[in-house]
């Protein structure tokens, strides 16, 4: 037996994906085939798990020919038992996606008609909502699963559009829309669909696939308060980090040095006699590069699981049907714990700027505004930053390395790898807001440096911020400006400016 194609990639998650479901439609041969092992498996008199076993603690339970899909359904309404805000819209969809992605493999023994309705849902931009709290990130994601498979058999909610807000709408409304009947679970069905690392896949691909621009983002943003700043390019002498040649630091180093090409200001106090900047300056490459490198090695984790079959049991090409452990999901909580370390001391250091360039160092006004007291200035964006920084070293405590025990210990170690999922995701939208305040910080330092300019790099990315947010002269509505920062953060459009003036970033 050969190892899966990597089809899937987190840099070109959603082409790969729909890409992916294409062929699924187009052929059914693999789902067919496995879908006739389970079949024939019924008819030997064994005992297969879950197929015609109970479940967990209950796995020595056979069960009646006659109740196997009343077996089925029971199991998604039992496992229903999620709590808590619902996964965002499109996590869950990335959840379902990644789902048909997996039982396409044909390792599952899903039925065709199971599979085809799931299909239809993701075709039609059904998306089931799903609770984010309650799975352990052991025997796959359990409830989440179960709540995203509700509404195959009329049960459970949709998202649905209300005045241009997302409602959750009964999904037995929604399947009459549709002139769709419940449909009814064959053997294996129920299992297959809730055995598996969906949650937490789909919440690490997410991030890391939206981290590839943050981390451009930050090396520019990093850039734009070296200028404002006066700091040295010194340490991003290409020398300095072949000596350590760590492959994050080299991209981190040679993005500074595109960034800066031609500035006037680093010219104009090259010889100011300064010898050092403080670390949140001279050793960008080095934290920038550590966390993109362990970011990478997330990606490489998460790009493995959406190309595996992590159900149980599995349904292998010569009809044997085997129990295993492909459902825990310990690579990917260690992997996602690693990524929110990564993402917090982007934010951390990302904090440190913005408060160095409100210090009012080699000319800036302090707080950046010239006539504070009667303006706070740029004073209180910062404690925003500062907070947020401090709740992602709360967040970024591991949670893989808890377990409790479950399923009358049965199931006696999990990974509790869908926290380190929901936690990840709050870190790196912490991170985005630390990230904006200080582009808005370091955009208003930048301002008075005129008329000297800074790189080619950082003057196109100044110009478009200030096309889309004018510099302050006085106090204004400091939550519309964070806003409005964090929307340019996450547009490609200031990245795409920049690359066409300095080359394209690493």
């Amino acid at each position: 037996m050969t190892m899966l194609q990597q089809n899937l990639t987190v840099d070109r998650l959603y082409e790969d994906i729909d890409r992916q479901l294409d062929l699924l439609d187009q052929n059914r041969e693999a789902l067919r085939n496995s879908r006739e092992i389970v079949d024939r498996a019924l008819g030997d008199g064994n005992a297969y798990y879950g197929i015609n076993t109970g479940f967990g603690a209950l796995a020595q339970k056979r069960i009646d020919s006659n109740d196997l899909g009343r077996l089925q359904s029971n199991l998604l309404l039992s496992h229903a038992v999620g709590v808590g805000p619902p996964v965002p819209f499109e996590i869950s969809r990335l959840m379902l996606l990644l789902k048909l992605c997996t039982l396409g493999h044909g390792y599952s023994g899903v039925s065709i008609s199971t599979f085809e309705r799931l299909l239809y849902f993701a075709e039609h931009d059904l998306i089931p909502v799903v609770p984010s709290r309650g799975s352990l990130g052991a025997s796959g994601d359990l409830a989440p699963l179960a709540h995203m498979s509700l509404p195959l058999i009329g049960e459970g909610y949709f998202w649905g559009d209300g005045n241009g807000n997302k409602i959750q709408v009964p999904a037995a409304e929604v399947l009459k829309s549709h002139g769709l009947e419940p449909i009814q679970l064959q053997p294996k069905d129920g299992l297959a669909l809730i055995n598996g690392t969906q949650l937490m896949s789909a919440y690490g691909a997410w991030v890391l696939h939206r981290s590839n621009q943050l981390v451009r983002m930050a090396d520019l943003i990093a850039a734009m308060s070296l200028e404002a700043l006066q700091g040295s390019i010194v340490p991003f002498d290409e020398r300095i980090h072949w000596l350590r040649p760590h492959p994050g630091q080299l991209e981190v180093a040679e993005n500074v040095r595109r960034l800066l090409a031609d500035s006037e200001i680093l010219e104009n106090h090259r010889h100011c006699g300064k010898v050092q900047d403080p670390y949140c300056l001279r050793c960008v490459p080095q934290v920038h590069g550590a966390s993109r490198d362990a970011l990478r090695y997330g990606k490489q984790v998460i790009q493995i699981e959406l190309n595996s079959v992590n159900d149980n049991p599995l349904v292998l090409e010569n009809g044997e049907i085997v129990s295993g452990g492909n459902f825990h999901g310990q690579p990917l909580a260690l992997a996602m714990d690693h990524a929110a370390v990564a993402l917090a001391e982007l934010g951390s250091i990302s904090e440190r700027r913005t408060y160095l360039l409100l210090e009012g160092h080699d000319g800036l006004p302090k707080l950046l505004m010239q006539e504070s007291g009667i303006n706070s200035g740029f004073m209180i964006p910062q404690y925003t930053a500062a907070s947020l920084v401090s709740e992602n070293k709360i967040l970024s405590h591991p949670a893989s390395v808890d377990s409790i025990p479950t399923s009358l210990g049965q199931e006696d170690h999990v990974s509790m790898g869908s926290i380190s999922a929901v936690k990840l995701l709050q870190v790196f939208e912490n991170v985005e807001i630390v990230l904006a305040i200080e582009l808005l910080t370091a955009a208003q330092a930048l301002d008075f440096r005129n008329p000297l300019k800074p790189g080619r790099g950082v003057l196109a990315a100044h110009e478009y911020l200030r096309s889309v947010i004018p510099h302050m002269e006085e106090d204004r509505y400091m939550r519309s400006e964070i806003d409005r920062g964090i929307a340019i953060l996450r547009d490609p459009e200031m990245i795409t400016r920049v690359e066409e003036a300095c080359r394209k970033l690493k």
